[in-house]
Order: structure tokens, then C-alpha cells, then sequence
């Protein structure tokens, strides 16, 4: 029996933190109130279920009450798809607005690129259009991929998922292991289900012939499927292209695929 997931998890729920809880209103009597993984790192207590439900379905349209507890189912699964994202503790308060341009003019066209990007995703969602980010290390190619997934979960409920090459290739080679309980059929199918795919640290592999190959199925699986695909690399255009091959090259370009170069020295190092 296959994983339910190799690349995303669901927030955390304390159940054995559970309170006994009982609602304010006397027919709802008593629930077990969890607290649940918050995408900043907190707990949430879990209100009463049963107040939610008949605020959802009871209550008025156009009532507070409905719209308050739709505000709060919303919440709920924005939460889950950040927490189910990939993006990691050191990125989770990137976002558009706190990305440092300096007055660097290169660094400036690269933002604007992925602010587009964020506010034209229906378009480019609905054209499987890629965006490449390509350059020096250290110039926050990783800040404004965490920044593009979060604007696009809350924006737009977005199922995005930020992992590694790295970390595709291992889940891959780990299904070869009959006790893994997935194959790589099913790690491929994974990647090409999600809305929008970010694919980090390209091109940091050994580039064997087996990661190459992977590689390029990850990205044909979901050209084939008109699913839009971000790619990461410190590796030029041309570099690129001998890495996951022409073929997959063209896949990220066609249909007007969208590039930013990110050519100045690591900020890291200027710090």
C-alpha cells in the first residue's frame, strides 16, 4: 500500500494534549478540544465542531455567523496547505514585500518577474506555464520561491509544494526497496498531481543518468498534464540544458515560459 504522501504532511494534532471542553451551548455538551499545528510554528485549541457545523449550514446567508465560521474553514485549509508545502522554518516569513532589492536593477526585474507571476497564476496556471530561476547562489532564488507559494496558497488555495532535486531523486531510489511501500509510479504521479510544483537545487547532483532521466519525467508528467512548474538552479540556461537535456529544457520554456536571472554576487557572502 502506497504512502498517502512522500512530500507533504498534514499539521500536527496534540491529541494526547486534548482538553475535555465543553461548549457554551448546552445541546453541543462536551468535545475533545486538540491543538492543532499552526504554518508559524504555534498551537491552535480546536473550537467546538459542532457550533462550525451549524454555522456553515444553519446560520442565515449573509449572516456574521456564516460568514465568520467560512472565514475560519478557509483559515483551516490555508494553514494546511502551508504546513503541507515544504517551505522550511528559515523561510516561512519571506514574502514579495520583504525581498531586498537594494536598487540593484537586476535584482529588482527579478522580483517583478515573480510579482507578476503571482498575479497573473490563473493565466498561467490555466497555460502550464513555467517560471525558471537561474543564477549565483546565495541571491534568494529559494526567498522568492517560498514567497511566490505563500502569496499563491493564501490568494488562491493553491496545492504548491517546494522540495529539492535532491530529495526526489532519494524518495525515488528508496522505492526500489520493496519494504518502501510506494514505487516510483507512484512518486511520479505524486509530483505531477500538485497545482504548481517548485523544484529546488537543480543541477547539485552528481548527474548521473538515472537523475537525469527522473528528472525530465518529473517535468514531462507535468508538462503533459499543462501543470506549471518553477525550477531552481545555480546552473546558466546553457548548463541547464546539459543537465536535464534539451527536451525538458523546451518542456519549461514552451507556451511562453517565463525566466529571471539572478546574476549578482551572493548576498550571504556580502553580509
Amino acid at each position: 500500500m502506497a504512502r498517502s504522501s512522500n512530500f507533504t504532511r498534514r499539521p500536527e494534532v496534540g491529541e494526547r494534549d486534548a482538553l475535555l471542553t465543553t461548549c457554551p451551548v448546552p445541546r453541543h455538551g462536551g468535545y475533545m478540544a486538540a491543538e492543532v499545528e499552526q504554518f508559524d510554528g504555534s498551537y491552535r485549541r480546536q473550537g467546538c465542531p459542532k457550533c462550525l457545523w451549524e454555522a456553515l449550514n444553519l446560520a442565515p446567508i449573509g449572516s456574521d455567523a456564516r460568514a465568520q465560521a467560512a472565514a475560519m474553514k478557509r483559515a483551516e485549509r490555508v494553514n494546511a496547505l502551508l504546513v503541507g508545502s515544504g517551505i522550511s522554518p528559515r523561510f516561512r516569513e519571506c514574502t514579495l514585500e520583504n525581498y531586498r532589492t537594494e536598487g540593484n536593477a537586476a535584482m529588482v526585474s527579478a522580483l517583478e518577474t515573480c510579482r507578476q507571476y503571482v498575479e497573473r497564476f490563473e493565466e498561467h496556471y490555466a497555460a502550464g506555464r513555467c517560471l525558471l530561476l537561474l543564477g549565483n547562489v546565495g541571491t534568494g532564488k529559494t526567498h522568492l520561491a517560498s514567497a511566490m507559494a505563500q502569496a499563491l496558497i493564501r490568494q488562491h488555495l493553491a496545492a504548491v509544494v517546494i522540495t529539492t532535486a535532491g530529495e526526489v531523486i532519494r524518495v525515488a531510489k528508496e522505492a526500489m526497496d520493496r519494504k518502501a511501500g510506494y514505487t516510483e509510479r507512484d512518486v511520479l504521479n505524486e509530483l505531477a498531481g500538485f497545482d504548481l510544483l517548485v523544484l529546488d537545487e537543480v543541477g547539485a547532483q552528481a548527474g548521473t543518468e538515472y537523475e537525469r532521466g527522473l528528472l525530465h519525467e518529473v517535468i514531462d508528467r507535468r508538462y503533459q498534464s499543462v501543470l506549471p512548474t518553477i525550477l531552481i538552479s545555480n546552473l546558466c540556461a546553457a548548463d541547464l540544458a546539459k543537465y536535464i537535456g534539451d527536451r525538458a529544457l523546451d518542456r519549461l520554456r514552451q507556451g511562453g515560459g517565463l525566466r529571471a536571472g539572478f546574476t549578482w554576487e551572493s548576498l550571504r557572502r556580502r553580509a
